[in-house]
């Protein structure tokens, strides 16, 4: 029998526990607990406040003593691999969830949140064994089957990945994720009006859920033609609906108001080997360390070698992965930050409603994302005089800041590959190709390339993505080029390769054609630092510019097409001078790496002195009290 004081105690807990008033249910569990340190269901109680309450240090003691009271209990491995999860201690998770299974092997939640572990820890064949063993054990299980999709999306099976999503959403149609990740799945299929579909349905089932409003806006970047009016209002959206979630975003602040150098912090999920990572890499080592002291604040705990070699250039690296919003936002409002950087978007991993609470005074998105976030809170968008004309301006909820040249500046690569000559002066024919994102191929861009192959006798495409290792996708795009006359004979699929063998590849193609709307910006500056010339077609979007951005600011204006036809014409025109591109070939490489995109030094000043007349024009607003546009 338990001591009766402690059971009324633990009873006054669970009252106070179902009230939502962790911090007194907190005080009545412990007492419970000091009056009869055995009164199990008192430690399973706390532990949930604890974790609750992100103590999760303290929760996770509170189970494995909970365990050693009723080692039978298999909820109580369940809760304790839980926490364990949150810590990302995941192989201690994974044996914690094996032992509840082995209490009860029909545990449903169990088998699915330990594929969850595996699936973090990198290992999706595990991950999906789990949720198999789930879905045996229970058919009709739509998370299972969600989840499924998930790491079937994750292990290059999207066809397998769709079927799991549908049938979660036969199960239960008013299913949300499955909804969202449904519209994931169908943009990487370079289906993207689908895609904003599937995320509409989400959206209307939880008009409160930021996660698939913040799908929808990166998916329309994919989406020929779309509304420039429709796009700006689910942003404004997606804004009010963080600046409404924000009680109480923070007005005061702890910076140095006369500072020797400004306190700036990056918040990313990308800094690494990624595109973010390539383009920071050699402009950070550049900051003048005098003028601009930075702090990142990193999203993803993922780290790798160009982590390691750019992390000496920040005074300090806090992870926030672990922290949640009002958390990560306390943490960065407490290091007096003057200015702080999104450098996500709507990408994965960004952490957008940090931003909402304001914690510092002048917030900036850059690099990292192509379109307006939404935010009432975001300052500053950073571009440049080609991605972002004044007309376009009405596409921003934030003021655009111009940078003189170019809005990035790329790190030369470090793989050690030769450009050799174009190819079509030995194939005897031209070899066009595309290297960007399977999902930036949408119809309109089938048709125009298929126009000029049609127009350059003999040609041949040469596409390689990711996706084209699903032998479905491949026959999905040879059969599109069949139906507007293109022989699949003339068409190279090949799917992802190591950086060296990427880089290798742009040695077999003489042109390089950009998709849009959604132009390529990593792939086609590392093509022209392999000496391939790259053809664009400039929108009316940041994203449909930065092709010419990049063209621009390398000498090649000539690249640029302004409509369709111009496109067709320029690239029959650019193909038939195969004289013309063994020369542009020969110089291209050292052409660009004196340009702009790749003269960090030169990048590194432009970028300080916009970020110290921002806060310039803070300070003056300050002391004329008015408010920042």
């Amino acid at each position: 029998m338990y001591n009766k004081r402690a059971v009324q105690l633990y009873e006054k807990g669970l009252a106070l526990h179902r009230q939502g008033n962790l911090s007194a249910a907190e005080k009545a569990y412990k007492k419970s607990i000091t009056t009869d340190a055995t009164l199990a269901e008192a430690h399973n109680n706390l532990a949930d406040v604890l974790s609750n309450r992100g103590r999760l240090d303290e929760a996770e003691a509170s189970y494995r003593k909970l365990i050693e009271l009723r080692p039978d209990f298999a909820a109580a491995y369940f809760n304790h691999a839980h926490v364990l999860a949150e810590m990302r201690r995941l192989a201690e998770a994974i044996a914690s969830y094996d032992k509840a299974i082995e209490l009860d092997p029909n545990f449903v939640l169990a088998h699915l949140n330990r594929g969850n572990a595996f699936r973090d820890l990198g290992e999706p064949r595990e991950a999906l064994a789990s949720y198999d063993r789930a879905l045996h054990i229970d058919p009709e299980f739509a998370v299972g089957h969600c989840n499924r999709g998930i790491v079937l999306r994750d292990l290059g099976e999207p066809r397998e990945a769709l079927a799991s999503y549908d049938k979660a959403l036969h199960i239960d149609p008013g299913f949300a994720e499955a909804h969202s990740n449904r519209g994931t799945l169908l943009r990487d299929l370079g289906k993207p009006r689908k895609a904003v579909e599937s995320y509409e349905n989400a959206i209307r089932l939880r008009p409160g859920n930021l996660h698939p409003l913040g799908n929808l806006l990166y998916t329309l970047n994919y989406t020929p033609r779309v509304a420039s009016e429709y796009a700006i209002s689910m942003a404004r959206s997606y804004g009010r609906l963080v600046t409404e979630t924000v009680q109480s975003p923070f007005t005061t602040y702890l910076y140095l108001s006369t500072p020797k150098r400004l306190k700036v912090g990056l918040v990313s999920g990308d800094l690494r080997n990624h595109p973010v990572g390539y383009f920071l890499e050699t402009v950070l080592s550049r900051v003048d360390r005098n003028k601009i002291e930075l702090i990142a604040y990193p999203t993803k705990a993922e780290m790798d070698d160009l982590s390691d070699r750019i992390k000496t250039f920040f005074s300090d690296w806090k992870p926030v992965d672990r922290l949640s919003d009002i958390a990560a936002a306390e943490l960065i409002h407490d290091d007096g930050i003057h200015i702080l950087l999104d450098l996500s978007g709507h990408t994965r991993h960004n952490r957008l409603p940090v931003f909402g609470f304001k914690p510092s005074p002048i917030q900036v998105s850059w690099l990292g994302y192509w379109a307006t976030t939404g935010l009432n809170e975001m300052d500053y968008l950073i571009g440049d005089p080609y991605v972002t004309p004044p007309e376009d301006e009405y596409q921003f909820t934030e003021k655009i800041w111009r940078l003189p040249e170019t809005r990035w500046c790329f790190s030369p690569p470090t793989v050690e590959v030769e450009v050799t000559a174009p190819p079509g002066a030995q194939n005897g024919y031209i070899t066009f190709g595309c290297f960007n994102n399977f999902a930036k191929m949408n119809d309109k861009v089938v048709d125009l390339w298929a126009r000029v192959l049609k127009k350059s006798p003999s040609s041949r495409l040469l596409l390689k993505s990711s996706q084209y290792r699903d032998q479905s996708i491949c026959k999905s795009v040879l059969k599109s080029f069949a139906a507007r006359g293109v022989s699949p004979d003339l068409i190279v699929l090949e799917g992802a390769e190591t950086r060296e063998k990427y880089f290798l590849a742009y040695n077999r193609i003489d042109i390089a054609l950009d998709p849009f709307p959604f132009t390529g910006g990593t792939v086609s500056i590392e093509g022209l630092w392999m000496g391939v010339p790259v053809l664009t077609l400039a929108g009316n979007s940041l994203v449909s510019r930065q092709g010419a951005g990049i063209l621009m600011n390398t000498g090649l204006r000539d690249w640029v097409a302004t409509g369709e036809e111009a496109y067709v014409n320029k690239a029959t025109q650019f193909a038939s001078n195969l004289d013309g591109l063994c020369a542009l070939r020969a110089d291209l490489r050292s052409q660009i790496l004196k340009s702009p995109l790749f003269d960090a030094q030169r990048f590194a000043r432009n970028f300080e002195n916009a970020l110290w007349k921002m806060w310039d024009q803070y300070q003056k607003a300050i002391k004329n009290s008015t408010v920042l546009p």
